[in-house]
């Protein structure tokens, strides 16, 4: 006798995730929309995380754990996409919590509304004590049209695990992209937007953690610089050009963006866009970031704080790049400087 399909398939992937594990899979558990089959997939973890998952399938049959050594995020994703055996697929992070109505919030909402391929949720923004963490964004667009509208501002779009979808319609569109590692879900959602629609619920049905080992702290550099490049394969497909990320396994550097494009100005227009999110990250100015934002500065660039950067990079602990970063801006020209517009060609 074959299983019954269940309504949705929740999809986690696991890397040295035990600190926050245990509250994240109960906030599945706890959903009052029951019928689903709940993916864990363990991508190689060096902590407790294993036994923590393997101890909760041993609890609750709807659990699938998958264990294997580590392929990284994006291959996870894919691997949990091509399991899930629900036409509807909720991704989960394994340092969120879920409100209890969540799914069945999305899923009445989907039922309702087939013209909406994805749709995610607000968010309450938590931090590691579960404290709320102040934030200052923008909420997330409700309806197609603000999400567009959103796209062309450069403003959130969606938070990736608050997300709920529709699997054939991402298989259509070849899943998550490789070449976009640490902005896959910003990827995938630009690719999507021309397919079906997008919107989110104005409820907050996710409590969102914030923590300094989290990805987006970590590697903040690439995934600003993959950002703007998804971005630009957007305005590339949005024009009716020919993508040239499409079968990328991996993304090529900034200067190598003007031959990939095929025109000039594009590694300067990522640089422009990257530099000044990078101004206020310890990780970035502590990495190859610190690059980019001398070169945008030599380039021309300038935004607010950048001498305040000096003194931040002092703080941070990195006083010989507070020296540099003084040098290159005391010798920029005093030229009035020109935003390039090639990300947005």
């Amino acid at each position: 006798m074959q299983p019954s399909v269940p309504g949705i398939s929740v999809a986690m992937s696991i890397y040295d995730g035990e600190r926050f594990l245990a509250a994240a899979i109960e906030s599945v558990l706890g959903q009052t929309f029951a019928d689903f089959e709940f993916l864990i997939l363990d991508d190689g973890s060096r902590d407790a995380s294993r036994a923590i998952a393997a101890h909760y399938a041993a609890r609750d049959h709807r659990i699938r754990l998958i264990a294997r050594e580590n392929r990284g995020l994006v291959a996870s994703l894919n691997e949990l996409l091509a399991l899930a055996r629900a036409p509807l697929v909720a991704r989960m992070d394994a340092d969120d919590v879920c409100l209890p109505d969540r799914f069945a919030r999305q899923v009445a909402v989907l039922a309702a509304r087939p013209e909406i391929g994805v749709l995610g949720t607000w968010t309450e923004d938590i931090d590691e004590n579960d404290t709320p963490y102040p934030l200052d964004a923008l909420d997330h667009p409700v309806d197609h049209a603000q999400f567009i509208a959103a796209i062309d501002a450069g403003a959130p779009l969606l938070c990736h695990p608050a997300v709920m979808f529709r699997r054939d319609l991402v298989l259509s569109v070849g899943g998550y992209h490789p070449a976009f590692r640490h902005c896959e879900d910003l990827d995938l959602w630009l690719r999507l937007a021309s397919v079906t629609q997008i919107a989110n619920l104005p409820e907050r049905l996710l409590q969102y953690r914030h923590y300094s080992q989290q990805v987006s702290s970590r590697h903040a550099t690439e995934q600003q610089v993959n950002a703007a490049i998804s971005r630009l394969a957007y305005a590339e497909r949005k024009a009716g050009r020919v993508d040239p990320t499409t079968k990328l396994a991996a993304l090529p550097p900034i200067d190598a963006l003007d031959t990939l494009f095929g025109r000039a100005g594009v590694a300067r227009a990522v640089r422009a866009r990257v530099a000044p999110g990078l101004l206020y990250s310890r990780a970035g100015l502590g990495d190859h970031g610190f690059a980019i934002v001398c070169r945008y500065i030599r380039e021309g660039g300038d935004c607010p704080g950048l001498w305040r950067t000096v003194g931040r990079l002092m703080l941070f602990g990195y006083p010989l790049r507070a020296l540099q970063l003084a040098a290159v801006l005391a010798r920029r020209s005093p030229h009035r400087y020109t935003q390039p517009n090639a990300v947005a060609a």
